[in-house]
């Protein structure tokens, strides 16, 4: 239902900013190739230095890596607000990007908090939990990422949804977190609750 202030602000002309973000746990032995992709798409984000375009089409890899892996999802969460101020959309982002970086072994694909993994033993031990951290901010309204995404059918969508506004160039901001962000580094099953706590299972 629309609020009476957001009608006002219509009426007004004025942008709406939506910004978002959405977790997903994905567990299983399977999963260990997505965490070289992600360091990958972090590598390749860094060394564009933040370009939004090369950072959208590393989204797009994450995302359509996410949807091939969609049996290994285990729970997920959402959350975001409406801001009719670029400014106090800017900070709220900031905001969610900073609680991200902060979570358990996390790293950045926009931040620097990834590592080279060429040399990486392959006798390390992999990971059998990842939680992928999504950030994203646009203009406009979007009702596939402003809804529970606590179910398999809305998260799908929700992935393809944001590929389609980085096609379409309706992405004002990008962030992507995971944990852990590095081989040999483990997030076990009792440091998901602790650490990730708003997570719903699927």
């Amino acid at each position: 239902m629309t609020s009476w202030r957001d009608r006002l602000n219509r009426l007004a002309g004025k942008n709406r900013y939506v910004v978002c973000r959405i977790f997903v746990h994905l567990t299983g032995k399977e999963i260990a190739p997505l965490l070289g992709i992600l360091n990958q798409a972090g590598r390749s984000a860094i060394e564009s230095d933040g370009d939004l375009e090369s950072v959208g089409e590393s989204l797009v890899t994450i995302c359509e890596n996410l949807l091939q892996m969609d049996l290994y999802w285990q729970s997920a969460h959402n959350e975001g607000d409406v801001f009719w101020d670029e400014g106090q959309a800017g900070d709220y982002f900031n905001s969610l990007s900073t609680d991200s970086i902060s979570r358990f072994k996390s790293g950045s694909e926009l931040e620097g908090g990834v590592e080279d993994v060429q040399e990486t033993p392959l006798t390390i031990p992999a990971t059998n939990n990842i939680v992928v951290m999504i950030s994203a901010a646009y203009i406009g309204e979007v009702p596939e990422l402003e809804t529970n995404l606590a179910s398999r059918d809305a998260l799908i969508t929700a992935l393809k949804v944001l590929i389609n506004l980085h096609y379409q160039g309706n992405l004002e901001a990008i962030g992507v977190y995971f944990s852990p962000s590095k081989f040999g580094d483990e997030l076990t099953s009792e440091q998901i609750l602790p650490n990730f706590p708003e997570l719903i299972p699927l």
